[in-house]
């Protein structure tokens, strides 16, 4: 199994080596390696046995990269650089030479972030590339929190695991880029629809696509190995037959033998930091079939709703 620990010198031997290394940020743990460099790119992919056609993000440590990994940027997106740089924002734009097609999918844009995580910017301060990283895990299953997820999923498949603790907001960046001048939304993460609309007027969303053209589009992702449902639960336990339900509960217990609470006080922001560890947590109890309730579609509940219709499409 990979090791784990703080030392960020061995986490830039191994990544200046073109190993890949498991970096903590505030959203999730992320499988990262040199941007710039396409067979450690291939590495990435074949890790998580992700599809060739869905693109990777491109961490990078301030805003001042911008200009070296992209062109034709809009000062909309210096804007949204200035207000929720370092944090939980993917940035689209029109990709520089400097970056491959292998990291876009083929597509002329490229995500940036520069993330919010104190061990991560120290990271990428002394690294002369930018990484490539997606989250943590085998294509399509829950993303991971902690370190502990990561070496349990990935095992061998990453040379080190850079320990940051557990992740404060829990689901992955929101994906906003640029059409005709127009802010779009194209994944809901980290942050909410109206903080982004508060510094770039109105936007649009185009969030799902079998045809992705941001990270994060595809219609089923982020989902247990169990069976999972998401709607009313009384209509979902009442169809549950002889099988043995986890619940997946915003605020209240029902009195279940396996349930999971996402925020006792009904708080949406501890519901998503909470959220991938407790679909984790029913995913390896002994329930025979998860069953979801939504949670109220306020700040980060759009994004935490989109992560349960997801997971629970894969299981259709």
């Amino acid at each position: 199994m990979s090791s784990a620990g703080r030392d960020i010198a061995k986490a830039i031997s191994h990544l200046n080596a073109g190993e890949l290394v498991a970096i903590p940020t505030e959203t999730v743990y992320g499988l990262a390696g040199n941007a710039l460099d396409s067979t450690v790119v291939t590495k990435i992919f074949e890790a998580k046995q992700r599809p060739a056609f869905d693109p990777l993000i491109v961490h990078i440590p301030d805003p001042d990269k911008i200009q070296t990994y992209a062109v034709d940027i809009p000062q909309a997106a210096y804007d949204l650089a200035d207000v929720f740089w370092p944090g939980p924002l993917t940035i689209l734009l029109e990709k520089s030479q400097s970056i491959s097609d292998l990291v876009t999918s083929g597509l002329s844009r490229v995500g940036l972030r520069c993330p919010d995580h104190e061990l991560t910017l120290e990271l990428l301060g002394y690294l002369s590339f930018p990484l490539a990283a997606p989250s943590a895990n085998p294509f399509g299953y829950i993303s991971p929190t902690t370190a502990e997820h990561v070496r349990r999923q990935l095992g061998n498949r990453v040379a080190y695991i850079l320990d940051g603790g557990s992740c404060k907001v829990g689901i992955e960046s929101t994906v906003v880029g640029f059409e005709n001048e127009q802010a779009v939304i194209y994944r809901r993460g980290g942050i909410d629809r109206k903080s982004i609309a508060r510094i770039t007027g109105k936007t649009i969303e185009k969030i799902v696509s079998s045809n992705p053209a941001a990270p994060g589009q595809l219609t089923q992702h982020y989902a247990p190995r169990k069976p999972m449902r998401l709607g009313n639960l009384d209509e979902l336990i009442s169809e549950k037959g002889n099988r043995k339900v986890g619940l997946l509960l915003f605020e209240k217990s029902r009195g279940e033998q396996i349930e999971k609470i996402l925020s006792p006080s009904g708080d949406v922001n501890e519901a998503a930091r909470n959220l991938f560890a407790a679909l984790r947590a029913l995913d390896e109890s002994e329930a025979d079939i998860i069953l979801a309730e939504s949670v109220p579609e306020v700040g980060l509940g759009p994004a935490i709703n989109d992560r349960l219709q997801r997971a629970a499409a894969t299981s259709i």
